[in-house]
Parts: structure tokens; C-alpha cells; sequence
């Protein structure tokens, strides 16, 4: 082995070696000192606003140097609004129902035994994720509300804010009866130390990477850990020919231009034919005059001057920036075909006024979350009502969608008898 193989697989015995205590240690306590924990957590990073963005400045100033993206700088900023946002959402996950030892079900089995459904723990969640702080509270007190360790491991460009902001959550569970060490910081940014944590199912029940399609697949690639993906935001918006024109407008500039740089902002926007000339000007007016530049099919173009032609590989791109692609479709079950064929099957919706339609949309379309007659940009855990996420899952098992403290537990089968043995 080599001497630069030494030292991070060292770093990897030393986070696995205290994981799994920890998270036992969690999984054991109450629903109050989880809670509390939160509470202190939350008001340890309030105590640190100063030296978090402080810490944050440096991130800007390298990813500035390093001619990062505007997509990935706003993803990377901190400011005192979205702490305070950050620390809300911490709260919001500690109000949440304790999900541990919740029956899911029971029911009377053979010779009169009660069988109960129970949820618990999965154990030790490894997060590996990219740009954005936020990510790393979020993930900590998800983790923690349901009862796990986790193991964070942040990108590069956000090495400064993450060390900051789990040194502040350190700092609180140190004032909770929670082990510190239920939450960990990979502190060590060599590429190279990633597959020998996911090499480590012995200590690790679960990997969630969050990211690029290039991280995703190198996780899913190597790992040897159960992995749910937050893969790619490819979603779009149909405009059905019984839409409201108005409402399409304010809908399509919602999901694409509030922030272009999230995964549930619209890449793709489908026209149906019978309105192409009547509605596809006034939109793409008010989506140039927000600046956002437009790439359309054959169909469409004659309809958009100011557009660039859209290639095929254009159908199956994230832009994560003010960039769209709009194609024509026949019906509604063109447009299904398309969504399910180029999106990624994150977040897709429709516009009309005709419920019927609507239904079979909602119904065919194969996505995580599906939308009648609103914006796309709602797919998050905030937004519906978990307090946060670890990451929207684009699997359809163990979990889909945003993904709370519900789906950061497993259950097991709870047997109690008075004596049966089996005949």
C-alpha cells in the first residue's frame, strides 16, 4: 500500500470506528434528547453566525479565483438570511413527529400472536454531496431526528462553511446528552479516500450522494454500501391546449427563472401544437425578457427568432442556468412519452384546465413528484411539510421524492406471544 493510500485509509477506520457507537447511541436515546440536541445545535450555529461566514467569504473568494459558475456560487453562498433560513429548517426537522418506534402496522398472526410493524433507525448514513452548505445542517439534524449517525462528506468548494457549520453542531451536541461523534466531518478532500468509505459496509448502511451526474455515477459505480441517488433535475412543464395563457406565463417564469441553479427548476418546455402560434410567443416573450435563453425544436423556431435551434443531447441536459429547451408536442400522450423518455424523472408538470387530461398526466408520468397547475419549484422537503431533506431520491426503492426523517428509517417485525411454538 502506499504512502498516500495510508493515511486516508487510517481516516476511514478512525470516522467508521466511532460511527457505529455513536449511532446506537442516538438510535437509543429519547425523542426528548434527540430534540433538545436539535435546540442546542441550532443555537450553536446562531452562537458562530460570525466565524460561518467568515468562513463562507473564503469559499466565494476561491470559487471566484477558480471561475466557478453562477449556478454553483449562488448554491455556495451563505448570508445572515439564509443561516437564519438554515437554522429555521433545523427547528422544522425537530418538530417533527418522532418517527422512531412508530407502529406502521399490527394485526393478530397464528396461534394468537401480535405482530407489530415497528420503525427504527437505519443506522450510519454517509452523505457525499457539492456546493451547497445548507446540505450539511440539514442532513445532520434529519439524521439525528430519526434516531442515525451520519458521516458528511462536502465538496471542495465548501470545505471552509462545512467545517465551520459542523463545528457548530459539534458544539451543541456537546451541550446534549448526544455524542458528538454522530456527527463527523470527513475532513480530508483526496478524492481517493471516497471508495475506500464506500468500501465499508460493515460500518456504513446507507450512502446518499448529492450532486452532479459525474459524482452520482462514480458513487453508484464503487460503492459496496446501499445507495440512493439524487440524481440529475431534468424536469419540465406541458402546456396542455386548454391551458390558461396567463397562468402558463407565470408558472413557467416561476420554475425556471426564480433559481435556475436548484434541481427542480424546468430544463425542458413542451407546447402542444394546438397552440403553438396562439400561446409559444407571448411565453417566450416573457421568458426573454427575463433573460433566458431559449433553444426550441423545428416546430418551434419559426415561432421564436430570437431562439438557438435545440440539438438532441439539449432534451436530456440540466442547465442549472437561464437556459431552456422548448419542443412541440401532438397531445398529452406525446408529451408523456417525451417527459418519461428525456427527463430524469425528478419533477415534471402539467397546465390545463381539463381535470381528465390532467389525471392521465399525473398518472403516466413517471417522476418522483408530478404537478397539475403548479410550478415545479415545490419539490422540497421544506415545502412539503418534512422540515427538510437529505435529498430527493430519483429510485423508486427504498424511497422517492424528498426524503425526510420517514424514509430515513427502516422498521423491523415485533412478535409477542404468551408461549406458541409452532405445529
Amino acid at each position: 500500500m502506499s504512502e498516500v493510500t495510508n493515511p486516508l485509509r487510517e481516516e476511514v477506520d478512525r470516522l467508521c470506528s466511532v460511527s457505529r457507537p455513536a449511532a446506537a447511541a442516538v438510535a437509543a436515546a429519547s425523542d426528548s434528547d434527540r430534540v433538545a440536541a436539535l435546540e442546542a445545535c441550532a443555537q450553536a450555529i446562531e452562537a458562530d453566525v460570525s466565524s460561518i461566514l467568515s468562513a463562507n467569504a473564503k469559499d466565494l473568494s476561491e470559487a471566484a479565483a477558480n471561475h466557478l459558475s453562477s449556478a454553483m456560487v449562488d448554491r455556495l453562498k451563505l448570508d445572515e438570511r439564509r443561516l437564519a433560513s438554515i437554522v429555521a429548517d433545523l427547528r422544522a426537522v425537530a418538530s417533527q413527529p418522532d418517527p422512531v418506534g412508530r407502529i406502521r402496522e399490527q394485526r393478530l398472526i397464528s396461534q394468537g400472536l401480535r405482530l407489530e410493524k415497528v420503525s427504527v433507525p437505519l443506522g450510519v448514513i454517509a452523505v457525499i454531496f457539492e456546493s451547497r452548505p445548507n446540505v450539511t445542517v440539514d442532513c445532520a439534524a434529519l439524521c439525528l431526528r430519526s434516531g442515525n449517525g451520519c458521516i458528511l462528506r462536502g465538496g471542495r468548494e465548501a470545505v471552509h462553511s462545512n467545517r465551520a457549520l459542523v463545528t457548530a453542531l459539534r458544539k451543541g451536541l456537546a451541550n446534549s446528552s448526544l455524542p458528538v461523534d454522530s456527527v463527523q466531518l470527513v475532513m480530508e478532500q483526496d478524492r481517493a479516500l471516497v471508495p475506500l468509505l464506500l468500501a465499508r459496509d460493515d460500518a456504513i448502511d446507507l450512502v446518499i450522494p448529492r450532486g452532479g451526474e459525474g459524482l452520482i455515477r462514480s458513487v453508484c459505480e464503487v460503492s459496496r454500501i446501499p445507495v440512493v441517488k439524487h440524481d440529475k433535475g431534468v424536469c419540465s412543464l406541458y402546456v396542455h391546449r386548454e391551458a390558461d395563457l396567463a397562468m402558463a406565463i407565470e408558472l413557467i417564469l416561476n420554475a425556471k427563472v426564480q433559481r435556475p441553479g436548484v434541481c427542480n427548476a424546468i430544463e425542458n418546455l413542451l407546447i402542444d401544437a394546438a397552440i403553438l402560434e396562439s400561446h409559444l410567443p407571448a411565453i417566450a416573450k416573457a421568458l426573454l425578457a427575463a433573460g433566458v435563453e431559449l433553444r426550441c425544436d423545428e416546430r418551434c423556431l419559426p415561432m421564436v427568432p430570437e431562439a438557438k435551434p435545440a440539438s438532441e443531447e439539449d432534451w436530456g441536459t440540466e442547465y442549472l442556468d437561464l437556459i431552456l429547451s422548448i419542443a412541440c408536442v401532438d397531445d398529452v400522450d406525446d408529451a408523456i412519452v417525451f417527459t418519461n423518455h428525456h427527463g430524469s424523472h425528478h419533477s415534471d408538470g402539467i397546465i390545463t384546465g381539463n381535470a381528465m387530461i390532467a389525471e392521465r398526466y399525473l398518472r403516466l408520468v413517471d417522476s418522483a413528484a408530478v404537478y397539475h397547475n403548479a410550478s415545479t419549484r415545490f419539490t422540497d422537503g421544506g415545502q412539503f411539510g418534512l422540515g427538510a431533506e437529505v435529498g430527493i431520491s430519483t429510485n423508486r426503492l427504498h424511497a422517492r421524492g424528498p426524503m425526510g426523517i420517514e424514509e430515513l428509517c427502516t422498521y423491523k417485525f415485533v412478535v409477542r406471544g404468551e408461549g406458541q411454538a409452532r405445529t
